[in-house]
């Protein structure tokens, strides 16, 4: 019997989960928290073999841990807490905005706002990854996406940045009535309808589908509003969690900075380490329905919620030889952070290509660098990891 204990609430094992994760894989694979009465995975062969499964762990009741337990009506339109067929439905219209045309059209805007950030801070005694760039582009790509003006993205950032805060070391605040509502994107809507574009809320509004009653109709104003603040707040968090990521692994590992300086080539290889050593999102959470379960010897109660620990897996040694050490000459297989099966992460080409041309335009305007750790923050949330404040040290 393990004594190991994961408090996925615990500050402390919040800035360094992976002594934890390492015991869990070893000691108790399949492990049940009393206090907080959650399961969770952290081998990534159980947990690349759950997020497989959408009929054993349903996502309809949620996949944050405070969602599923708080037991709430999850409204139409949030695809990440729907299963098929609704969910099969809804993925379809919203792949949408996620083509690979749409995508390839957003690169040249992408490197420019981002050649354009990063002019602005050559030269400079320091700055913030977090403020100065990286909650920059995320949120102008997205905006470009969905058609937000540019005066409103800030304020459309702030709102969906807020929405995921918790106190630090407290679960999220789960209700009916702070549920994910979309009113913040009503009055855009509203203009949209008059003033038709080529975004994806233009293209929303117009588009008719068969729905789950076999009936042929256009999406609902409220099914509207879900589907943009769950679009809206997925562009935004995760991507900028990278770029955190990113800054603070490369600075930590100077030597292999330097050869993505000196071989620009490396640099889609390195994205990819960043994303398996550094997962944004470092669980998901299922409810077990339709059957008492037996993992790993251990009896799972039908009505259970299993987390399963993305970045845990991305380190196991079993997958990846010698997981906890960083290394961009790496070739990553296959790893866990944009989830698997169903829910695979729809924008998970674009995240990748955000990381990417980021990488590319701070290393020629900005080859060295170092992080002011004692300065920086980690964001207090229950559901993404990474920083809140990054500062820079230049040379």
């Amino acid at each position: 019997m393990s004594d190991v204990d994961y408090d996925m609430y615990s500050v402390e094992i919040n800035a360094d989960p992976y002594p934890v994760y390492r015991r869990l894989r070893e000691e108790a694979p399949i492990y049940h928290n009393d206090q907080h009465d959650f399961f969770a995975v952290s081998r990534f062969e159980d947990v690349e073999k759950g997020l497989l499964d959408a009929q054993t762990y349903i996502s309809g009741k949620g996949a944050i841990l405070e969602i599923i337990k708080a037991d709430i009506d999850i409204p139409p339109g949030v695809i990440i807490f729907e299963d098929p067929p609704t969910h099969t439905i809804h993925r379809r219209l919203l792949s949408r905005a996620f083509t690979p045309r749409r995508v390839a059209e957003l690169e040249p805007k992408i490197r420019e706002f981002c050649a354009h950030s990063l002019d602005l801070l050559v030269g400079a005694d320091g700055f913030d990854f977090i403020a100065d760039f990286g909650a920059q582009m995320p949120m102008r790509v997205i905006s470009m996406l969905l058609g937000i003006p540019e005066s409103d993205q800030e304020a459309v950032r702030d709102h969906v940045d807020s929405s995921l805060r918790t106190k630090e070391g407290e679960p999220m605040r789960v209700s009916n009535d702070n549920f994910v509502t979309g009113e913040k994107f009503a009055e855009y809507v509203d203009w949209r309808v008059d003033h038709p574009s080529d975004d994806i809320m233009t293209e929303l509004l117009n588009v008719e589908f068969v729905d789950e009653t076999g009936a042929t109709r256009k999406l609902t104003r409220t099914e509207l509003l879900t589907y943009i603040e769950v679009l809206a707040g997925a562009g935004n968090e995760t991507t900028t969690r990278l770029i955190g990521w990113m800054a603070k692994v490369l600075a930590e590992h100077p030597d292999q900075r330097a050869d993505l300086v000196k071989d620009p080539s490396l640099i889609p290889a390195a994205i990819e380490e960043v994303l398996r050593f550094e997962s944004p999102a470092p669980h998901v959470g299922r409810c077990v329905a339709g059957r008492d379960l037996v993992v790993r010897d251990v009896e799972v109660p039908e009505g259970s919620v299993m987390l399963f620990l993305l970045g845990s897996a991305n380190r196991d040694d079993r997958k990846f030889p010698d997981g906890d050490t960083f290394d961009v000459h790496r070739e990553v297989s296959r790893h866990l952070t944009f989830g698997n099966g169903i829910h695979l992460c729809m924008g998970s080409a674009l995240a990748r290509m955000e990381g990417r041309i980021a990488l590319e335009e701070l290393l020629v305007r900005i080859p060295e660098w170092d992080v002011d750790i004692e300065n920086a923050r980690l964001s207090p949330t229950s559901t993404v990891r990474g920083w809140e404040t990054l500062p820079a040290l230049l040379p």
